[in-house]
Formats: structure tokens, C-alpha cells, sequence
């Protein structure tokens, strides 16, 4: 079993690990031009961006994992437990307790952040507090999504939220209001608001470290899209990718042409990349669970889900994504090259460390579907046409076969890579439903291994079963109560209330 910040032997995986990722993580937290009376503040928002992952803990509870059986081992107690949708009770990197308390720990340097900017008489439009605003909103973001059920205009005045901080901590064990899931959403807005007009992009060494002010417009926009504004979902996202998307968005068809594993993680998430607009670095074992290796083998994106709902299944563009044809793992594992496994070492001649992942929180192949699902709801179908057939570009080597004809009469028919939608909004039956259905196919594609296909699921309200070998399989409903993680039992016991189960 898995502990919490264990460190543990790193030799054995040495020669699997990527070496140049590693100045990401030696120049992390901060990689950024000193600013000589501003330099306290500098310092402190260095922390206000999350060192925890939901990738793993996301991606096992979505229809991306399985269980290939009792000839494979999990890789640890949690795995399971999540996998089966239990309430988990292992506390390790990646869990549910290690991510409420490094996402409040990250708003609480934002807020500290924000009051020193204050006590020090800087400008109160510094661009400072605009990113300390940004990371507070973000963290907040990630989890009233996690725990709480997905926001809709008919539940969500009622729905418990988690905390919303803006404040410091003064005092010990201060009892927050976990208010509602509709208070926590409108207080992201105002964050957003507020902040994205402060940025400065001329601050940064390095941009792509930092909520950059593309960076910035991408959270809007997916964060608009998920609060069913699709006006905002398009103006910030029209900003986010330029006047000329085609040029920014990631080349996977010229990645594929190189099987070095090493290179292809250590580019996935290079800040060259004009596709990459924020990086960031966490503690994770998700690179070892679910990549190329022979460890947590029961639960995995198995090669069954490849074939038929994921990178190699079948869709407009054909039998398969060219630019998903290397690929790496076995049967039980099938893994795209994108979150390596990197080594924060605290020996190295001991071969001791912490493993950690760098990924792109946001990027602008990301933001082009957001784009297109706001423009769908808004009916423009040209417009979204036009974006999908941009995304499609750079993963097909003919760019598919795009149509609104095409798009409605494909999707109409029974798919494997279709299933039931019950969102808590309006969905017209006929293009728009299949329109739909096109662009979930490509989110779930273009975010494999991210955690974002989990959040897909419940906006949606998609029904998902996951297969229990010897047993009945079990099936989490439009409404489970599981689709909102149980908040950690340690604050349950401190007073909070819990989500209902």
C-alpha cells in the first residue's frame, strides 16, 4: 500500500524514465525574472498552483480503465476503490485527501498572496494579484468538480459546493460553509473576471510555467462551457487560440513519425509548443500506473477500449487517428505517450526521489472543442464545422471527411463510441445531438490519460458500467450519488458535512 509523500527506490525504473524534463522540474516552482520590490510576492505564488493530480484518480472512475482480471495485480488499494466508485480510504499521492489538501493549500498561498499585495501598498492591478485570482479560481474549479455533483441550473442552487476561501487562515480549524455548488461557480466567475485583465505576459521567463494570459482565456473558456455560458465559452476561447487557430494547434501527425518514448513525453509537454499553454508539474504515480510497465496491470485503458471507443476507433476520419498509430503498453495497457514518469530526485546516488508528471493543464487543441461544442449550442454549425475540421488536421493524415450531413448521419447510428446523453439542459434530438456525440468522441481522444473524460461523463449524465470479473457489473447511473467523490474523512470528522451517499 501506497503513503502518503513515501519516497521510494527509483532504480528499477531509471533506465524508463526521461532525463531533459528534469530541468522542468529543478526550475520549478519558479522560473521567472526577479522582481526586485515584488520579490516576497514572487516567491509565495509559486505554490499557489496544485502539486497534486487528478488524472489517476479521475481516469480509473471513467470508461477509459477495466478490470483485465485476477492474472493482474493493482497497483495499490486505491485503484481499486476507485475503479469500483467506493468512497476511498487509502491516503497516498494521487487520492482523494491528497488532492483537497494540496488544492487548498495552493489558494491558501494565493490568498496570502493577495493580502501581502495589499500590506506591501503595491498596486492593487498588479499582475501579481491577476495571477493569484487565476490559481484561486482554478483550484477551486478542479474541486467542486471532483466533490460536488456537475453544475446545472436545476439542481446546482441546491447541490452542496465545497468552501470557497478568500481569505487567510488566522486561525485554527475554522469551520467553513460548504454552501452550494451554484454560490462556488459564481465566485470562479468573479475570480476569473477579476483576473484575467491583470495579466502580463512580460513578467514571465517563461510564460507556459505561469497562467500566461492565453493560458487564462483557455480556463475561461472551458470553465464557461462547463457553467453553460457559451457567449464567454467562445469570446475567451476565440482569444486563447488567435486569429489563425490552424498554426497553434499540436502537430500529432509529425510526433507519431518518432517511437522514442522518451522524446515523445519529453515534447508532449515542452514549453516550445505553442499548443501548450499551461504546464504544470505534480507528485503523482499515475505515470507508473498506467504507462508502459508491468505494474497495476488489473485496472487499464485495455486494448478492447482502444479498438472500439478510443485512439483507434473508428470515426469520420476512418478505421483509425493516424497520428495515434505508436502507441505504447500491452493488452491490458495501451498508452499514448504523453505523462511521463519524471524524477524529483533527494538522492541521486541512492536512486531516491519522488516521481512526478508534468502535463498541459490547458492547450489549444483543447480549447478549439471547447469552442466548437458553445458553437453547436449556439447553432452556428459552420463555425463549429469549421473548427473541428482544424482539430481533425492535425490528427489525420487526410483530415477527414467532414459534412453536417456526414457528422448528423454518422452519429445517428449505433456506435460503440456513442452513448446515451441526459444532460440537465437542452439537447436537440437530430444535428445538434450527433454534432454532440462527434465532439465527446474527439474530447475523449484528445484528452486520453488526462482525467477530463471523468468530467465529460458527468456534464452529460452518460451512463458507464464497469466490468467486475466473477461478478455483475456494476453501472453508475445518470443520478449516482458517486459521481460527486466523497470529501475526505478527516474534515468529515472535523464537522463538515459529507456528500450524501
Amino acid at each position: 500500500m501506497k503513503k502518503k509523500n513515501i519516497i521510494i527506490p527509483l532504480l528499477f525504473i531509471a533506465s524508463l524514465l526521461a532525463s531533459s524534463c528534469n530541468d522542468f522540474l529543478d526550475k520549478m516552482p519558479d522560473n521567472r525574472a526577479e522582481l526586485t520590490t515584488e520579490q516576497k510576492i514572487t516567491r509565495l505564488l509559486v505554490s499557489a498552483y496544485p502539486s497534486a493530480s487528478f488524472s489517476m484518480l479521475a481516469e480509473m472512475m471513467s470508461d477509459n480503465t477495466q478490470d483485465n482480471g485476477t492474472l493482474y495485480s493493482a497497483y495499490s488499494l486505491m485503484d481499486e476503490e476507485a475503479y469500483h466508485w467506493q468512497d476511498v480510504t487509502e491516503v497516498s499521492q494521487d487520492s482523494p485527501q491528497y488532492i483537497w489538501d494540496n488544492y487548498y493549500l495552493a489558494i491558501a498561498s494565493a490568498n496570502h498572496a493577495i493580502k501581502a499585495i495589499e500590506e506591501l501598498g503595491m498596486d492593487k492591478n498588479s499582475p501579481q494579484k491577476g495571477e493569484a485570482l487565476l490559481c484561486r479560481a482554478y483550484a477551486h474549479f478542479i474541486l467542486v468538480n471532483l466533490f460536488c455533483q456537475h453544475y446545472n441550473t436545476a439542481t446546482s442552487t441546491r447541490d452542496m459546493g465545497i468552501p470557497y476561501v478568500e481569505e487567510p487562515e488566522t486561525t485554527v480549524s475554522k469551520n467553513y460553509d460548504r454552501g452550494t455548488v451554484a454560490d462556488v461557480y459564481a465566485k470562479i466567475a468573479e475570480d476569473i473576471e477579476a483576473g484575467i485583465p491583470l495579466i502580463d505576459d512580460q513578467i514571465y521567463t517563461v510564460p507556459r510555467y505561469h497562467f500566461n494570459y492565453k493560458a487564462a482565456c483557455a480556463f475561461a473558456s472551458r470553465f464557461y462551457l462547463w457553467y453553460e455560458k457559451y457567449d464567454k465559452v467562445i469570446r475567451y476561447a476565440t482569444l486563447a487560440l488567435g486569429e489563425t487557430p490552424d498554426e497553434v494547434m499540436r502537430d500529432f501527425n509529425g510526433d507519431a513519425k518518432t517511437s522514442d518514448w522518451n522524446w515523445r513525453i519529453n515534447n508532449y509537454v515542452s514549453a516550445e509548443l505553442n499548443s501548450n499553454l499551461l504546464l504544470l508539474p505534480a507528485k503523482s504515480y499515475w505515470p507508473i500506473i498506467h504507462g508502459p510497465y508491468s505494474q497495476g496491470e488489473r485496472y487499464g485503458h485495455a486494448r478492447s477500449i482502444a479498438k472500439t471507443q478510443t485512439f483507434w476507433s473508428p470515426g469520420l476520419w476512418g478505421e483509425n487517428l493516424s497520428a495515434y498509430n505508436t502507441v505504447f503498453g500491452s493488452t491490458p495497457k495501451m498508452v499514448y505517450p504523453k505523462l511521463g514518469a519524471f524524477v524529483e530526485y533527494t538522492d541521486k546516488v541512492a536512486g531516491t526521489g519522488f516521481i512526478n508528471l508534468v502535463y498541459p493543464a490547458f492547450t489549444t487543441d483543447e480549447a478549439i472543442l471547447c469552442r466548437a461544442e458553445a458553437y453547436v449550442y449556439r447553432q452556428e454549425y459552420a463555425r463549429a464545422l469549421a473548427d473541428m475540421q482544424i482539430w481533425l488536421k492535425g490528427h489525420t493524415t487526410t483530415g477527414g471527411s467532414l459534412s453536417l450531413d456526414n457528422i448528423k448521419n454518422y452519429y445517428a447510428q449505433d456506435l460503440t463510441t456513442k452513448k446515451p446523453l441526459h444532460p440537465k439542459f437542452t439537447l436537440e434530438t437530430g444535428l445538434q445531438e450527433s454534432f454532440i456525440h462527434f465532439i465527446l468522441h474527439c474530447r475523449r481522444i484528445e484528452n486520453i490519460h488526462e482525467g477530463l473524460r471523468w468530467f465529460d461523463i458527468k456534464r452529460y449524465g452518460i451512463e458507464i458500467a464497469h466490468n467486475r470479473h466473477g461478478k455483475t457489473d456494476d453501472v453508475l447511473t445518470t443520478d449516482d450519488l458517486r459521481r460527486a467523490i466523497q470529501i475526505p474523512s478527516s474534515v468529515i470528522s472535523a464537522g463538515m458535512p459529507a456528500n450524501p451517499r
